[in-house]
């Protein structure tokens, strides 16, 4: 359940063990960082609705097998900003992964994910979910860069 003034957004990460599919953002909220594929939940669209327009708009691909794996709340001191994201694994999916206006796609294997050039929160977030756990997850920050407080729980 969403509290008002939070915005609900979504978040997709195609894993095929031992490859993820990432985005390089290059434009918009979170430009210049590695993260899934994902967006704000438009009016009158369920989450996995959301998910498969995201995907195919920033990737041009469309999936097949996905689940919901996590939830993540972020508060952003610096704006006052709040979202909760829903976290999505897509196991499978049809068409050929393709660079758009906003994102160019790159597979990486688990041992080269680019930590550095992602959200901070990710480094406590994706372990899990590379591991099969459900988790969720509170992060806020004092701006972009800084994590001030977080909390992490795995679910059953």
């Amino acid at each position: 359940m969403s509290k008002p003034g939070e915005k609900i957004l979504t978040l997709a990460v195609v894993y095929q063990h031992p490859r993820v599919l990432l985005g390089y953002k290059k434009r918009g909220f979170g430009a210049g960082r590695w993260n899934g594929f994902g967006g704000k939940v438009e009016d009158g669209e369920s989450i996995e609705e959301s998910v498969k327009r995201e995907l195919l708009e920033e990737v041009g691909i469309e999936p097949l097998k996905i689940e919901e794996v996590g939830e993540l709340f972020f508060e952003f001191k610096n704006t006052g900003e709040k979202s909760k994201v829903s976290v999505f694994k897509v196991f499978e999916f049809s068409g050929e992964e393709r660079e758009t206006e906003e994102m160019k796609p790159k597979w990486f294997f688990l041992d080269e994910i680019p930590f550095r050039q992602m959200w901070p929160d990710d480094v406590y977030w994706l372990p899990l979910f590379f591991a099969g756990r459900k988790f969720r997850g509170k992060f806020i920050f004092a701006d972009e860069e800084n994590i001030i407080d977080k909390s992490m729980e795995i679910l059953k």
